[in-house]
């Protein structure tokens, strides 16, 4: 890989790692007890699984130059991301991490898609409370990809330094 396209990555992977750290943060602090603070926090869980595929998006674009759209995008896109792909990056997320982030990519298709569905107060909440728990799973993942990323700037460096 480029020594360019490690650095946007890396560049891109922080400034979205701090988007994401500010909606975890906000949920955080949502106690959904009425209809109205329920569907914030859905919408808080939906952004912020949808601003982890961003990442796995520009991961994939980086590394696997892929970017199709297809029915099953989202759920192999994931999958792709708990995959190490020899001789071109290791996997980005551990099984922990992706069985969470699978059940919140579930949960951001019915947000999305389900217009008549009515938000179940306790599920809503029982997801936030799985991903304030399992949430440093996910961040140890990312830093470890980005790690990689950093390393991968280093040894081209030190290529171009001999």
């Amino acid at each position: 890989m480029r020594k360019e396209a490690s650095a946007i990555l890396l560049g891109y992977l922080t400034n979205q790692m701090e988007l994401v750290e500010d909606i975890l943060k906000e949920i955080h602090v949502t106690k959904p007890s009425k209809r109205a603070e329920t569907t914030h926090l859905a919408y808080l869980l939906h952004n912020l699984y949808c601003s982890v595929e961003d990442i796995f998006q520009e991961i994939a674009k980086t590394f696997e130059n892929k970017g199709e759209d297809t029915a099953k995008y989202h759920r192999e896109l994931l999958k792709r991301m708990n995959t190490d792909i020899p001789g071109i990056r290791p996997k980005l997320l551990s099984s922990e991490s992706y069985h969470t982030l699978d059940e919140l990519r579930g949960f951001r298709h019915i947000f999305r898609h389900a217009y008549d569905y009515e938000l179940d107060q306790e599920r809503v909440n029982s997801l936030k409370q799985k991903i304030i728990v399992k949430w440093d799973y996910i961040k140890k993942d990312m830093h470890s990809f980005m790690s990689f990323l950093q390393d991968t700037l280093r040894d081209s460096e030190d290529s171009v330094q001999m």
